[in-house]
């Protein structure tokens, strides 16, 4: 006869068992907001304010009918439902070397300088696993230079791999480049060791601000990287978003010297509009690429095929570049017609950096609020717009909001015509 189970003596605390690094993590910022949103959608809708969403960083458009038709037909492929591996399948790899030879001139060897990704986030976030060491001790923590405002997820991943975020400031006053050898004299000020940084992030096209830089930007950058030994992470999921007659962004790596110290991680989640599909790769540094693929491999098991061999369909497609090119007329069209709008309600437009690439729109608050975030709050539940507060992006965000400009155009002049009927100038 079995023994009866002993009585349990307490309630149980799952929570004390979090690790010391997970037990602090809050839930990314856009969860959040799209949390709120659905606390508020009853009462909004209620008084004639529907919630209009311009806080999510992703097409609303459909991706291009002939990937999705690619897909269907891919679906009976013999084969094609199996493991994967995380680094790619050759294909994939093949088609990602040769992009990046016609885009950027690049000679990338797909068997060791390239991995598939589950989306870029997926990969930067590993990445940030392969280079730090962990630990709560901040004095000891390994630190990762990044943009300030940048992407949110940065510090999120940061933190929980158990290192150190340090910012590096963009704004108007230093042209959205920071300047590493001074953040480094500042590290060692604040008595940190310089020597314990591992990686700076480049974002160009950049989120949220949607600036980008001089070639010549990036020459520095390698040069100050093979100088300390500082890893370059190159984010340029925004790189083919760009308007009609501007320079197509670069990528760090055309710089002589940048595989030897740098991997640049790619997108196909908002030019081709399948953010779902969560497709990525890394290109670069043979031995950044092949620690990547190993701590991948402790994670997943690679994109399903049907995602890989569309993807590496989408990157030679005529068809699928020529609607990037048509999406990014859209979002011309959709930036020039907000900048009547706000000019409308008294913002001074012309006095602003105004984006060239991405569909972000990075506005300055109005002069009697001294916060984003109380700014962001007041028009989502007043006019049931929903923005993202700078400060979401970083402290330097302080005075701004995030706009994405991928609403259709009534929505978009219905976003004035309530602002300024419910009294939002500037």
């Amino acid at each position: 006869m079995t023994a009866p189970a002993p009585a349990a003596t307490g309630t149980p605390n799952v929570k004390a068992l979090y690790s010391d690094y997970a037990a602090g993590m809050e839930t990314y910022i856009m969860f959040r907001i799209a949390q709120r949103v659905v606390d508020l959608t009853d009462e909004l809708t209620a008084k004639g304010r529907p919630p209009i969403k311009m806080s999510i960083g992703a097409p609303t458009s459909d991706p291009p009918q002939i990937l999705k038709d690619k897909v269907k037909e891919l679906m009976d492929e013999p084969g094609i439902h199996t493991y994967s591996v995380p680094k790619g399948e050759k294909y994939f790899r093949d088609a990602a070397s040769r992009r990046m030879k016609a885009r950027f001139g690049i000679d990338i060897n797909p068997n060791t300088e390239v991995s598939s990704l589950i989306g870029s986030k997926e990969g930067l976030a590993q990445m940030f696993r392969c280079i730090i060491t962990p630990t709560l001790d901040e004095s000891q923590q390994d630190i990762i230079l990044t943009p300030d405002p940048g992407y949110a997820s940065y510090q999120d991943a940061i933190k929980i791999a158990g290192g150190m975020c340090y910012p590096t400031v963009l704004n108007a006053e230093n042209n959205y480049m920071p300047d590493f050898p001074k953040i480094l004299e500042k590290i060692a000020a604040k008595g940190l060791d310089p020597k314990k940084v591992k990686a700076l992030i480049v974002n160009y096209p950049s989120n949220p601000i949607g600036a980008t830089v001089p070639f010549s930007y990036y020459h520095d950058v390698i040069e100050f990287a093979r100088k300390h030994n500082i890893l370059v992470i190159s984010d340029i999921a925004y790189s083919e978003m760009y308007f009609e007659g501007e320079e197509p962004p670069h990528s760090v790596l055309e710089v002589p010297g940048a595989m030897d110290i740098a991997i640049e991680f790619h997108s196909l989640s908002k030019p081709y509009a399948v953010t779902g599909w969560r497709l990525g790769f890394a290109v670069g540094n043979a031995d950044a690429v092949g620690i990547l693929a190993k701590m991948k491999g402790t994670a997943d098991s690679g994109l399903w095929k049907v995602m890989q061999k569309a993807a590496a369909f989408a990157l030679e497609s005529p068809e699928c570049d020529a609607y990037i090119r048509k999406q990014a007329l859209v979002y011309k069209e959709n930036q020039d017609f907000m900048v009547e709008g706000f000019k409308k309600l008294g913002w001074p437009m012309e006095e602003l950096n105004l984006p060239k690439f991405t569909f972000y729109f990075w506005l300055p608050i109005p002069k009697n609020y001294n916060s984003c975030e109380k700014f962001a709050s007041d028009v989502l539940e007043k006019s049931g717009v929903v923005l993202v507060p700078g400060t979401a992006f970083g402290q330097s965000g302080e005075g701004f909001v995030r706009l994405s400009l991928v609403n259709p155009k009534d929505e978009l002049a219905e976003v004035i015509r309530r602002l300024d009927e419910d009294g939002f100038h500037y």
